[in-house]
């Protein structure tokens, strides 16, 4: 299985990439070439860029409705090339093409519903948890009833102290210790999902989350697990 992070930032990046500096695009990601995650208004954009086949893109699916996940624009662009949007409310789980798509409820109150994902191509799984907090319970007792390959865990928060973002979002040290609890039940990690105002440079948060053995996304990466 496949993964394309087409965007790895938090709400308060522009859709619009500069001509100059770091920039990240508002998160989604691409499974394989087929399933999209979260239609976002910047998802076109890094087609382009990532020169992706979107007529290739043959389901959606939506974590919520954030105007940073979710754009009606985005989304009509794609059906019109034969994309299909499969609607999930939490505790469903659908046959999705090939996948076995499972959502879960996410502790994201200000937007209910939110759901994470659970994605199975029937060799390998992966968990997408953006956006959101700690994990509920019923989230960990999915992830241990089978074993994840893939565990995309949101980091919005940096290292700031005394957010009160961490009531719906992760900072760095929350995703260190979701890490050091499931490790035995998810054997890659990475976070996405970055602030624009809360975090370093990539190059300083990749390599301080290198030292966790967490992986950072960037926009255009590519994982192959």
């Amino acid at each position: 299985m496949k993964i394309t992070f087409l965007g790895t930032g938090a709400a308060d990046w522009s859709p619009k990439k500069p001509e100059t500096g770091e920039h990240r695009w508002l998160s989604s990601a691409l499974i394989n070439d087929d399933l999209l995650i979260d239609p976002g208004p910047c998802v076109l954009d890094a087609i382009e860029k990532f020169k992706i086949d979107a007529q290739k893109i043959k389901y959606i699916i939506v974590t919520h409705r954030h105007g940073d996940h979710f754009n009606e624009e985005t989304l009509k662009s794609l059906c019109g090339l034969g994309a299909e949007l499969v609607e999930f409310s939490a505790e469903d789980e659908k046959k999705v093409g090939k996948y076995t798509v499972k959502a879960v409820p996410a502790n994201h109150p200000t937007c209910v519903p939110t759901v994470h994902f659970f994605i199975d191509d029937g060799e390998k799984r992966i968990f997408y948890g953006l956006d959101g907090a700690w994990l509920l319970m019923s989230e960990v007792d999915a992830i241990k009833e089978k074993h994840v390959d893939l565990a995309v865990l949101d980091a919005t928060i940096g290292n700031r102290p005394g957010d009160y973002r961490i009531f719906e979002h992760n900072n760095l040290k929350m995703v260190v210790e979701m890490k050091e609890t499931l490790s035995k039940y998810i054997d890659r990690f990475v976070i996405s999902h970055m602030a624009r105002t809360l975090h370093d440079p990539h190059d300083v948060l990749a390599a301080e989350m290198q030292k966790e053995n967490i992986e950072t996304a960037f926009d255009g990466l590519v994982l192959e697990i």
